[in-house]
């Protein structure tokens, strides 16, 4: 089953430059990450619950030419960095790759990987890759390893009750993205990876679909559209403005 959104790939050419302007700008903590050993590329996250931000950046041009994520992230520093892909989470990859594609999905096999961590413990996952990896095409798949590095009890306990800088937990609730045709996309998002649309309450030609408890949007797109990324905190105060190619806001919980 699909249980939520489970992280955004967003490219930095700096990964501490950008970590220390997310904290600056937005309270948001970001910690952690490692290097993608067979990619070419390393990361940084700010956890939200079990959501996160993963800031991105290439370590080795030559690797992450020929991979799944170090292509598409070269692809966005091209023009700056910005919005890479994102994933949503699986509770039994397996099963739901073999259920959406008998129903006519390309979502790949599943295929593990792993990422080392400075401490040296190895996080681990299996994931599900679509035809094509974009900003604007339809998200992976993933399920972590529960027995690996972050993902066990304990670590997702104390994630959950993470106060961040900006004074208390911090989750995701919105995923925004600008599409050039909505009828298109949401077509594309419902034959990959089962996500059923409807007309969004924010208006405007929107449309909204469920994963778990969050929701992702398609919109219109307009020339100087950004995606956005919707956050709430018990502490949120509505701030707002453009950062790495993505607009961010964090409204007030509860």
């Amino acid at each position: 089953m699909l249980v939520g959104i489970d992280h955004i790939v967003i490219a930095v050419e700096d990964l501490d430059e950008a970590s220390a302007e997310l904290e600056a700008r937005f309270g948001l903590a970001v910690r952690g990450g490692g290097r993608h050993p067979r990619l070419g590329t390393e990361n940084r996250l700010t956890w939200l619950g079990d959501s996160y931000i993963e800031l991105v950046t290439v370590f080795d041009r030559e690797l992450a030419e020929a991979s799944w994520l170090g292509r598409p992230t070269l692809d966005s520093l091209v023009r700056d960095g910005g919005l890479v892909t994102w994933a949503v989470a699986s509770d039994s990859i397996v099963d739901d790759v073999a259920g959406l594609r008998a129903a006519g999905s390309d979502l790949g096999e599943p295929m593990a990987g792993e990422r080392v961590r400075p401490d040296g413990r190895v996080v681990r996952w299996q994931l599900s890759l679509p035809g094509r990896i974009g900003p604007t095409e339809p998200p992976f798949l993933i399920e972590h390893d529960t027995t690996a590095a972050e993902w066990s009890p304990d670590e997702r306990a104390e994630r959950a009750a993470e106060a961040h800088p900006l004074g208390g937990p911090v989750r995701l609730e919105v995923l925004e993205l600008p599409m050039s045709n909505v009828p298109a996309a949401i077509q594309s998002f419902g034959r990959t990876v089962g996500l059923r649309f409807r007309p969004s309450l924010a208006g405007a030609g929107r449309r909204d679909a469920s994963v778990g408890a969050q929701i992702v949007r398609l919109r219109p797109a307009r020339r100087d559209l950004l995606p956005a990324i919707e956050l709430s905190s018990p502490v949120g105060d509505g701030r707002e403005a453009e950062l790495f190619g993505v607009r961010w806001r964090i409204r007030r919980s509860g």
